[in-house]
């Protein structure tokens, strides 16, 4: 299949096993779930009724007192301890390089089908200016757009850097998660190649 790239006239020869996969709703969840959970500290912990400090006296009479309680430290007291105390733990799902990379694809291609996907020869600005990087994604009709380069400029992401909705990736750093929260995603002629040879 071909690729029309923005401003050239000119088309890109791509392959269909990477930018024309039918969409698959399950493999995109299961891999951007587990990209996600990945990036979960898991540092989240609590206490439990044995490991808090404090004394196991009983503090009243078991009875003529109403409830009986042994000490302190029960979960119903302030300061004692949590019922089911939460504890540190990985939330990582595992999932293979086929998947991850066929996730990928699948997402590239319905891109392409919803047209959210634009190929440029180059995408680039003369100065570390916002404005210019504004004006330039105006012109190119493109709305919170990820942009994927393989030999960005530092005055791109200078540029860049202070817009909230605009991301700038290499192929190395691409990720199912940013592919499928991003409006529009804009790629270079290089990077396209780059992530043929990766997922093909």
């Amino acid at each position: 299949m071909e690729l029309s790239v923005l401003g050239s006239g000119q088309a890109l020869s791509v392959s269909d096993t990477v930018f024309g996969r039918d969409f698959n709703r399950d493999l995109v969840h299961q891999v951007v779930v587990a990209f996600r959970n990945a990036g979960r500290a898991g540092t989240k912990a609590q206490l439990s009724r044995a490991e808090v400090s404090g004394t196991t006296k009983k503090f009243k009479k078991q009875k003529g007192g109403g409830a009986r309680h042994g000490d302190y430290r029960a979960p119903i007291f302030i300061g004692g301890g949590v019922t089911f105390a939460a504890k540190p733990r990985s939330f990582e799902q595992k999932v293979n390089k086929k998947m991850y990379r066929a996730a990928i694809s699948v997402i590239l291609s319905e891109l392409n089908r919803q047209s959210r996907l634009t190929v440029v020869d180059d995408i680039d600005v003369a100065d570390a200016k916002t404005k210019s990087l504004v004006a330039k994604l105006e012109e190119m009709k493109v709305g919170r757009p990820l942009i994927v380069t393989e030999n960005g400029s530092e005055n791109l992401y200078l540029a860049a850097r202070n817009i909230p909705y605009v991301q700038i990736r290499d192929v190395q750093g691409l990720d199912p998660a940013a592919l499928v929260g991003a409006q529009h995603v804009v790629m270079t002629a290089d990077a396209v190649k780059k992530v043929e040879e990766w997922l093909a």
